[in-house]
């Protein structure tokens, strides 16, 4: 699926101008097949069901076509959409690239969505199967997918991993037992690079919006995170983000497969597995947000003779970056990575003194030996004091087609190809510099969760008459909520009744200083 009257500009030149990610995985296993590709948190049995796992390239390769040959045989069409909601486990990362290979559409999901978020989006977008697992942390998502398939009529087929399969549902660890197995590349009308890979969501003023990119969009982003962060050719990676935005996927994923090295996942977040991981598989980058970065440092898990070599810091609010904590002489290389939603990101490094490096105005462009020169991302300001983003890694067009005759949320793309982020933001006079002020007016940010406050107040008020909610600063999530009510219980009750988010649910949790009155 192209979207729209695609030129060659959006797509990264040179050696990726008509590449898609599953080209770039395939690339790197034929390169070294008995090379290391994915490696397992060693506490994945805390979260999720099943041994840690630890794969060459050929071990995944197998995997990833016996997954896109089930799902074909399940009568999935091409450019079907496929959402998935699963862990930090190899099975995400294969699922990801075993749905491309069957030249489907994947649709990464948050964690922390519920039916209320899933089934309203994956209504939109007009999904066809949704995949997880039995457990991630306490929660059945086995049995929470069959209430959001209840919700999302265009839904038909529920696959799982893990442990006591429902029926009904699709089992899939039988992949990691499959023999040798080649499944051809999907034929493609015009540039394969072209075409819709990826579709993520970003929360708008009027509420949520689905994102789509194309193979050349995410590799752009990639190519960004791996020339600022200066990723070489088989680097060990530590993904410590989970790979549901276009953020995750462009700091972990993208770079993984562009330098053909190791993937060592980390399910967010314990310094002890952090260390002891970084220490087995002498990691040279860590993918982090950006508020754990200075904790870390402090307690002596990055530095210049202990942990990675390199850290990828990821902004989820870019307005808390100017402000950020200075970087230790001496210790890791950093590059701080501004996300502004699922429109782009801009990527950063910091400066020899460890001050944040400056935010310019204007094109970022690659390298002619790596990229032929390309824009992958154009930063500018608008007349409304908003930042502005383009390039290459920016989507162009609305998705699902024909949207634009509804009345759903969707991307507005200007004349020039720039998105306004909604982030509002000042360019000194002197330096030129741009400084970014603010989130978009009405929307609050939970720890990478993004939320139209009106619509939690409205959804709150609605649970119990009495009842209110508010979003407070918090110097690690962004935001932080607070409910007010006079039954918490009731109304964390009737929450999750409605399938709410957990982050709104926990806002009414008990607090300290009731415990101590109740004591």
């Amino acid at each position: 699926m192209i979207l729209g009257s695609h030129s060659r500009q959006q797509t990264p030149e040179g050696a990726f101008r008509q590449m898609t990610l599953d080209d770039l995985f395939r690339r790197a296993a034929e390169r070294h097949p008995d090379a290391p590709a994915l490696a397992d948190p060693p506490d994945r049995e805390a979260f999720t069901d099943g041994a840690p796992r630890r794969l060459s390239y050929a071990q995944a390769d197998r995997v990833v076509s016996a997954i896109a040959r089930r799902l074909k045989d399940l009568g999935l069409k091409t450019d079907a959409i496929v959402a998935m909601q699963l862990p930090n486990t190899v099975e995400s990362a294969l699922t990801l690239l075993g749905v491309l290979r069957a030249g489907m559409i994947a649709v990464p999901l948050p964690l922390l969505w519920r039916q209320a978020e899933a089934a309203l989006a994956l209504t939109r977008i007009g999904a066809r199967a949704l995949i997880t697992c039995r457990r991630i942390g306490p929660v059945d998502h086995g049995e929470l997918a069959m209430h959001i398939a209840a919700e999302t009529f265009t839904i038909r087929f529920l696959c799982t991993f893990g442990a006591q399969h429902l029926d009904g549902v699709v089992a899939l660890d039988g992949a990691f037992d499959q023999g040798e197995a080649s499944e051809p590349p999907v034929e493609r009308i015009g540039n394969p690079a072209d075409h819709v890979a990826v579709v993520t969501f970003d929360t708008a003023a009027d509420g949520l919006l689905p994102v789509a990119r194309s193979h050349g969009e995410l590799i752009a982003g990639g190519l960004s995170i791996a020339l600022e962060g200066r990723i070489a050719r088989d680097t060990v990676l530590l993904g410590a983000l989970a790979t549901s935005s276009f953020a995750g996927l462009a700091t972990t994923i993208v770079p993984w497969l562009l330098c053909g090295g190791t993937m060592v996942l980390h399910q967010p977040f314990d310094g002890a597995i952090f260390s002891a991981q970084c220490g087995e598989h002498s990691c040279d980058t860590a993918v982090l947000p950006a508020p754990l970065v200075p904790r870390l440092v402090d307690a002596g898990l990055v530095g210049a003779q202990r942990g990675p070599k390199s850290v990828l810091a990821v902004w989820r609010t870019p307005e808390r970056f100017a402000g950020g904590t200075e970087w230790p002489t001496g210790a890791a290389g950093l590059t701080d990575v501004l996300a502004f939603g699922e429109i782009g990101l801009v990527p950063a490094r910091r400066r020899a003194d460890g001050k944040p490096g400056p935010i310019m105005p204007g094109p970022i462009a690659a390298a002619r030996s790596q990229g032929d020169g390309l824009v992958l991302v154009d930063v500018a300001r608008s007349a409304a004091g908003t930042v502005l983003l383009g390039g290459a890694m920016v989507p162009r067009h609305p998705f699902p087609p024909g949207v634009e005759r509804s009345g759903a949320p969707r991307l507005k793309v200007a004349d020039t190809g720039h998105v306004d982020t909604g982030y509002s933001c000042r360019v000194d006079r002197i330096s030129r510099a741009l400084t970014v002020d603010g989130p978009p007016g009405g929307i609050v940010s939970v720890g990478g969760y993004r939320f139209v406050l009106k619509e939690l107040q409205e959804m709150v008020a609605g649970a119990a008459d009495g009842s209110s909610l508010a979003a407070l600063p918090d110097a690690l999530a962004g935001h932080r909520l607070a409910g007010v009510t006079s039954d918490r219980n009731a109304v964390r009750r009737t929450l999750v009744d409605q399938g709410a988010n957990p982050l709104i649910v926990g806002a009414f949790r008990e607090r300290r200083s009731e415990r101590a009155t109740a004591a």
